[in-house]
């Protein structure tokens, strides 16, 4: 069958545009090949999550802040009622108070009791000498010698009455820092530089004892987890340097570290008794960004966003050119302000 003159110029267009792009195919996986000693995984950006709890159980008066807002260490997320432990806070106020006064009674019987005791010192002391002259009675001295006795004798007791009202003021303090501490607890605070992920509670509503007010996203504490078979994870060293980049910006990296290589497979063949069952295991390499990087691109951190995690498995091995545009920070952050 003879061809039409239009027939083979589509064929020919079409061999040649089949051709065009398998070559296109080809120069793109030999533009993206790795050299030797650089394993990679596909993963997705990751942070840790922390919570905003109670303490104890406590009623929500404020929320401060809503989901997706920014937060700082130490800015205040939600407050909760503390009218009951305020009352509990005079009562314990009061009780310091009623204990200092104790305390300074009982210093102020010591002073007196060292008075006397000097007093009858002397007067005794003065008797014996006039005893001595004989110019006084032995009976006399002997009063004032015993007086003298009891009296140093009462100074004891006086002493144990000081330490106890010490005590008692001591007991009275740490009680009402516990109840201010309490107090304190019902202010909670961010502990992190991070994103509010979920608000789960509103004003009004009961918290118990270790509720979650809040769950935020720690943005300084940003990661990436790949899988890479056994005989790669085994070859990477804890700190190894590696590099994650993500899908909406594949031509930019930044660097990071593997921080933990799991020592138990993710994923396992149900009988592994050869070599090439072996190599089937998938062992989970967490690379982890570091925090002055992840602190300066707060704002544009999206946990859940897709990307490729790289891993050196040889120290020798050298990064190709596309995985060495790297995240100036510096360069970045002057720009910014």
């Amino acid at each position: 069958m003879k061809l039409s003159t239009p027939t083979k110029i589509i064929i020919g267009v079409i061999i040649v545009a089949a051709a065009a792009y398998f070559g296109w195919q080809y120069w793109q996986s030999k533009k993206n090949a790795l050299p030797a000693g650089i394993a990679w995984g596909n993963g997705r950006l990751e942070a840790k999550l922390v919570d905003a709890s109670a303490k104890e159980p406590l009623r929500v008066k404020e929320v401060l802040v809503n989901e997706g807002d920014l937060v700082k260490p130490g800015e205040v997320l939600v407050r909760l009622d503390t009218v009951t432990l305020e009352s509990e806070m005079a009562e314990a106020q009061a009780s310091v108070a009623a204990a200092q006064q104790k305390l300074a009674a009982a210093r102020a019987q010591v002073t007196r009791r060292k008075s006397e005791i000097e007093l009858a010192r002397i007067e005794a002391e003065r008797s014996k000498n006039l005893v001595a002259e004989n110019a006084g009675s032995q009976r006399e001295y002997d009063v004032r010698r015993m007086n003298l006795e009891t009296t140093t004798a009462g100074l004891a007791g006086d002493e144990a009455n000081v330490k106890a009202a010490q005590e008692d003021v001591q007991v009275a303090q740490a009680r009402a820092a516990t109840i201010q501490t309490r107090i304190d607890d019902a202010t909670l605070v961010s502990p992190v530089l991070g994103r509010v992920l979920y608000r789960l509670v509103e004003p009004g509503e009961v918290l118990g004892a270790g509720g979650k007010a809040l769950t935020l996203v720690n943005l300084q504490d940003v990661y990436m987890e790949i899988y890479l078979p056994s005989e790669q994870a085994a070859s990477i060293k804890m700190g190894a340097d590696a590099r994650i980049t993500v899908d909406y910006e594949p031509g930019r990296a930044a660097q990071a570290f593997v921080s933990f290589v799991s020592p138990e497979a993710q994923f396992t063949p149900k009988q592994v008794e050869t070599r090439s069952e072996r190599e089937k295991l998938m062992f989970r390499v967490k690379i982890q960004v570091p925090k002055e990087i992840a602190s300066q691109y707060i704002a544009q951190v999206k946990t859940g966003v897709r990307g490729v995690g790289y891993v050196k498995t040889e120290e020798s091995a050298v990064w190709p050119k596309r995985l060495s545009n790297l995240i100036d920070v510096n360069r970045e952050a002057h720009a910014a302000e």
